[in-house]
């Protein structure tokens, strides 16, 4: 997958900025990136778009930075110059989508129908934008056309939100999804980059989804591990069960290693929607992960990883839900 492809579906949500004052750019983009969202498509539904995308690539260099609402090629040409790392469409315009290819651009055509998705499919595009996505009968209609199109990828807009955004994610064919919720006009006009930060950093929560799975002791002993699972199901109640491994207890939220695994006591198992996104996520605030434990799902992506170091002498893992 294109690397900007790749950084847009670990970020996972996309604001989609229509902004009056070029102003003004500066201070959102830094109220999204602490929310925890680095990316943004500028949209040029407003004079103001063109000198907004200059002044976030110059001042905010970690912001990827797109443009929106691209129609034509003047459009294309000045977004650009601006600093735009990809393009995004309302619709499907062959002309401007092959004008964008022929320039080098990252093309984000609107589509709506499988005839148009083919047709972007028969351009060499492997993203395309699903709009207005709730109205064309959301992540349902998406599923419905993976079967044919296994090999296309999504990133819907229109309609989506922190409620029904993990309906779409949680789709292996959604690359990310774009969204005005967190940067409605009202918010921008009126400065409140804090309240669009705690928005952001919400979203960024409800995507990851990350809890508690399950505290893992090292027994010692196959023997020791067995008999202290019974025990403290017995205290407890739920079931447990045995592995090659270990003996889980209390409907799995105990683990009893036969073996010292990472961790001198032990270790902490979290889960959450997407290792992929939340070691990226994660990553940006400066967790490091140990990449030999990665072990990768059939499809090659993370779902499974210990975070470097011990912990009060436990290690931390994050696994898939």
């Amino acid at each position: 997958m294109n690397e900007v492809l790749k950084t847009l579906s670990n970020i996972g949500i996309v604001p989609v900025i229509a902004i009056e004052d070029a102003n003004k750019a500066v201070p959102l983009a830094k109220a999204l990136v602490a929310g925890g969202l680095p990316a943004a498509e500028v949209t040029f539904r407003t004079a103001a778009a063109e000198d907004a995308m200059k002044a976030i690539t110059a001042e905010v260099p970690e912001m990827l930075v797109g443009a929106g609402t691209v129609t034509n090629h003047d459009q294309l040409d000045r977004a650009l110059a601006a600093g735009a790392k990809f393009i995004v469409c309302p619709g499907f315009n062959p002309d401007t989508v092959k004008y964008g290819i022929s320039k080098g651009a990252l093309m984000l055509p609107g589509t709506a129908t499988g005839g148009e998705m083919e047709q972007c499919m028969a351009l060499g595009l492997e993203v395309v934008k699903f709009f207005p996505a709730e109205d064309n009968g959301g992540v349902k209609k998406l599923k419905s056309l993976a079967g044919p199109y296994r090999n296309l990828k999504w990133m819907p807009t229109g309609g989506v939100n922190t409620k029904n955004m993990m309906d779409y994610l949680s789709f292996d064919q959604i690359v990310a999804c774009g969204g005005t919720w967190m940067v409605k006009k009202d918010m921008i006009e009126g400065e409140r980059w804090d309240e669009i930060t705690a928005i952001c950093k919400d979203a960024v929560k409800t995507m990851l989804g990350i809890e508690l799975g399950h505290v893992g002791v090292n027994a010692g002993d196959p023997a020791e591990a067995e008999r202290l699972a019974k025990l403290v199901s017995c205290m407890l109640g739920g079931s447990f069960r045995q592995t090659s491994k270990s003996w889980f207890a209390a409907d799995e939220s105990i683990e009893y290693m036969y073996k010292p695994a990472p961790g001198a006591h032990g270790h902490i198992g979290f889960k959450t929607n997407s290792v992929e996104r939340a070691m990226y996520h994660l990553g940006r605030q400066g967790v490091e992960f140990d990449e030999s434990s990665i072990t990768y799902n059939a499809k090659g992506a993370p779902k499974f990883v210990y975070l470097k170091g011990e912990f009060g002498g436990f290690a931390i893992h994050l696994v898939n839900k």
